[in-house]
């Protein structure tokens, strides 16, 4: 399979290196867990390997180290810029704002079908863990996602899309492979699958109005912890409307999902004023030697 660091790169190629790069470091993330807690559940040393694992595949990414006729490609591809204060400030609320909404979608779905809870959480009981080995673990695992799929997905994927489509259609495609990309922990159930759909929307419009994946990453953190903290622990409680009826608490989630959308579109309206989506992509100063 071609790859980013040599040749050139389709958008599908790119989605399916998205997909493998995704998998792979779930799979060494899980690893590394599964190994730490069996081993020496008091030193939570596979947090410091997969922290020293994602840095040296960030820079990679980015463009650092060789072979240097692909430096610049992966630089843009990875589209790390920095952007103003403003630009981030309101990237972050639009963000936040989604993910609460999300949030809100997420527990009401979870009432009217039935649908079994995140792998995660039936796979350990991590009651049986030290408090502060949990903690960091949770930390790791809500870092090792927004890193590579924001790399991957908003990066790679969704660039050489935009390059050749337009960005609604790069972002929509790009959020499908993404949601599906979650099928091996979450199952092929299509309410989980819209969900993932729309933070990939959410994070994708971010990423293409900023021309940056840098905004969307302390979001997508914010989002991880939200959901393993608050979200999926109590999956497993939920009532189906069906079985239980309604109650309190899920026309406050239903009331939930609609405000925060509409605060979120606020957001994003004001966040498209702000930062000029006409302003000359990087794309276009790819050197001859692009993988795409």
């Amino acid at each position: 399979m071609n790859s980013p660091g040599n040749s050139k790169l389709s958008p599908w190629w790119a989605g399916i290196f998205a997909l493998l790069v995704t998998m792979l470091y779930g799979g060494i993330w899980a690893g590394l867990l599964v190994a730490n807690l069996k081993a020496t559940p008091s030193i939570p040393w596979s947090v410091g390997v997969m922290g020293l694992l994602l840095w040296v595949t960030w820079e990679y990414m980015g463009g650092r180290w060789g072979p240097k006729g692909t430096s610049e490609a992966r630089r843009t591809l990875l589209r790390a810029n920095m952007v103003s204060g403003p630009i981030f400030a309101w990237s972050l609320l639009a963000g936040v704002l989604s993910i609460a909404a999300l949030a809100g979608l997420w527990i009401v779905l979870f009432q009217l079908m039935k649908m079994p809870v995140n792998f995660a959480f039936r796979a350990a009981d991590f009651s049986r863990y030290p408090f502060v080995t949990v903690a960091l673990l949770v930390v790791m695992a809500s870092l090792v996602s927004p890193l590579i799929e924001e790399a991957t997905f908003r990066g790679y994927f969704q660039v050489t899309l935009e390059r050749r489509m337009p960005a609604t259609f790069a972002i929509i495609i790009s959020s499908v492979v993404f949601a599906l990309a979650h099928v091996p922990t979450q199952g092929f159930y299509a309410a989980k699958l819209l969900i993932y759909f729309l933070v990939g929307v959410a994070f994708g419009a971010t990423a293409y109005f900023t021309r940056s994946t840098l905004p969307a990453l302390p979001v997508h953190v914010i989002g991880d912890l939200t959901f393993f903290i608050l979200i999926w622990p109590h999956d497993g409680a939920r009532y189906l409307v069906s079985e239980a009826g309604t109650d309190r608490w899920f026309w406050i989630h239903v009331g939930q999902f609609f405000a925060f959308t509409a605060l979120a579109i606020l957001a994003f309206r004001q966040l498209v004023k702000i930062s000029d989506p006409q302003i000359p992509s990087h794309l276009d100063r790819i050197a001859v030697n692009s993988p795409i």
